[in-house]
């Protein structure tokens, strides 16, 4: 039986382009102010200095580190350090009203229900936990952070890494058979299901693919799935 239910965000629970065209911009536009301004915040130079390991760029440069996250964000690169940095600017942009976070209407209508049924719910995405739960908290439906149990980003491994999903199972303390796992990408579907994971591969847009699992337009298909287990 289905007991914990572990989602993505982007085309799962949310759509891309808000994340591509609303987010990413955003942080692109506002991250440089925001990095010179905060640069002796403890927590932005942690960040800072993360970014400058990585990429060689002197620690004291801070005009060079701030177009290495730019360029880092034009190739939508998956480093934890950016992804911090975006969550901290995206948090501004939240808390005063500029941001407001997509949720499709079923994702919406069904993380509540599943919640008041009793099942667990948590989050695993590329973006950081923070960013996670502004988008939760801040959506155009309302507050959906009192529904979930948790959150994982990118420091408990990659996405298309089963040992990521072998260690979100050992943080979560139950047996691989009772987690579902749903996603746009086929490839963490995979990872997850080499975990021992069960899945649902959310293909909101285009031709259904030719595929052995199981598939869902929405979160109404994937509660057909919930209700034969």
């Amino acid at each position: 039986m289905i007991r914990v239910i572990l989602t993505d965000i982007e085309g799962t629970t949310s759509s891309i382009s808000f994340v591509h065209d609303v987010l990413f911009p955003f942080a692109a536009e506002h991250l440089p102010g925001f990095v010179t301004e905060n640069r002796d915040d403890p927590a932005v130079a942690e960040q800072l200095d993360a970014v400058a390991a990585i990429s060689g760029v002197d620690r004291q440069d801070v005009d060079g580190l701030v177009e290495v996250l730019q360029q880092w964000i034009r190739e939508d690169r998956k480093e934890t350090s950016l992804k911090a940095l975006q969550g901290m600017v995206w948090e501004q942009g939240y808390q005063q009203g500029e941001l407001k976070g997509h949720i499709y209407p079923d994702a919406a209508d069904y993380l509540q229900r599943w919640h008041d049924r009793g099942l667990r719910l948590f989050v695993y995405s590329s973006g950081s936990v923070k960013a996670q739960k502004l988008i939760f908290g801040f959506t155009t439906e309302g507050d959906f952070t009192p529904f979930f149990s948790g959150y994982f980003d990118t420091r408990i491994g990659g996405k298309k890494e089963a040992d990521s999903y072998r260690n979100i199972l050992k943080e979560l303390g139950v047996e691989p058979e009772t987690v579902l796992f749903l996603s746009d990408v086929e490839a963490e579907l995979e990872a997850a299901e080499a975990a021992g994971m069960k899945t649902a591969w959310l293909v909101r847009e285009g031709e259904l693919p030719d595929t052995g699992r199981f598939v869902a337009r929405d979160f109404s298909e994937v509660e057909t799935l919930l209700r034969k287990r």
